[in-house]
């Protein structure tokens, strides 16, 4: 196990090197930078500019120097913990995340949660009661989830909300909260705002998932030592939980390596719909401002828990699953 998780973290550096790479090459393929777009904003406003400050922060922060060099600036600059400056923002990088940091994983863990809770026993229930009206009814409803854009049913949420229960539309919080201290009342305000993104980012992400659980179990069932195990008097809760849904729950536990970038960068169409104050939006904007110093380190971070969560996976399904081997090689 020690052999193979440090084989696995040696395949890694190479693995976010060739990213960093790729990453760096995406954001620097549109012609100009952000100070070309920055000056041309301020000329469509009719405001001046001041070419020695922009020839000041071109220098600065190396916008003259060659490709090659402002890589390597870069990403030597990340190993030591500084991510660089976000010229969108006028703030260093670690701050513009850090601030929305915090209500992004409560969304997304409160979304995982909800997703999980529906899920679960509706795909168990329908796996065990194969071409019941229940069965037809829940596939119905997950269906008609999957087929509901995200943005349409954040838009009627946000309009019931308002009309039925006084929420104000957008944000995650009333407005007399913002850029206020934690309180219990700033608390309860995020809580009563919380439920319309986790209903509708974890609608879709539900339905999928019911539909796959289903899927995977209603083949183990169907296997041989099910059948052996309930021919023996095995009671038929113990018959199904102790081996066929552990083996269907496979795919839940191979989805952590998309699981952990997601609950950092959130949805990110629901994200700006709902007028959200997470990180999702913040990456959009970076990209489309060619803030290279925040969109790039925004993506590195996501490829470093996608990396991670799919090395902490593997290690969880070999625990989970006694047929997976983390080495080659055949058991006796």
């Amino acid at each position: 196990m020690i052999g193979y998780i440090i084989r696995r973290v040696m395949i890694m550096i190479p693995t976010l090197l060739a990213i960093s790479m790729i990453v760096f090459i995406i954001i620097e393929l549109p012609p100009g930078d952000y100070l070309e777009s920055y000056v041309a904003e301020l000329q469509a406003q009719g405001e001046s500019v001041d070419p020695e400050h922009i020839e000041y922060l071109r220098e600065q922060y190396g916008f003259g120097d060659p490709p090659v060099q402002r890589y390597l600036s870069w990403v030597g600059g990340m190993l030591q913990g500084d991510f660089g400056y976000s010229f969108e923002y006028r703030l260093p990088v670690s701050e513009v995340v850090g601030d929305r940091l915090f209500l992004t994983i409560l969304v997304s863990m409160a979304t995982i949660l909800f997703t999980w809770i529906i899920a679960f026993p509706i795909g168990i229930y329908s796996a065990t009661h194969q071409y019941s009206w229940g069965d037809y009814g829940l596939t119905f409803i997950g269906l008609l989830g999957l087929a509901t854009p995200n943005f349409l049913l954040a838009l009627i949420l946000l309009y019931f909300a308002n009309v039925y229960f006084g929420t104000s539309i957008g944000g995650l919080m009333d407005p007399e909260y913002l850029d206020q201290p934690w309180s219990m009342a700033k608390l309860m305000s995020v809580l009563e705002h919380l439920w319309i993104p986790v209903v509708v980012i974890g609608t879709s992400g539900t339905a999928g998932m019911i539909r796959r659980l289903r899927a995977n179990l209603l083949d183990e069932l169907q296997k041989q030592y099910v059948i052996t195990a309930r021919a023996k008097g095995l009671a038929p809760f113990k018959a199904l939980v102790k081996y066929p849904l552990r083996a269907a729950m496979n795919f839940f536990i191979s989805d952590i390596g998309n699981l952990l970038p997601a609950i950092i960068s959130g949805a990110e169409l629901v994200a700006v719909v709902l007028s959200l104050p997470t990180t999702g939006p913040i990456l959009i904007a970076a990209l489309q401002s060619q803030d290279m110093f925040l969109a790039g380190s925004f993506l590195m971070f996501l490829a470093t828990l996608t990396v991670v969560g799919v090395l902490i996976s593997d290690l969880l399904l070999a625990w989970l699953d006694p047929r997976i081997r983390l080495a080659g090689g055949s058991t006796k």
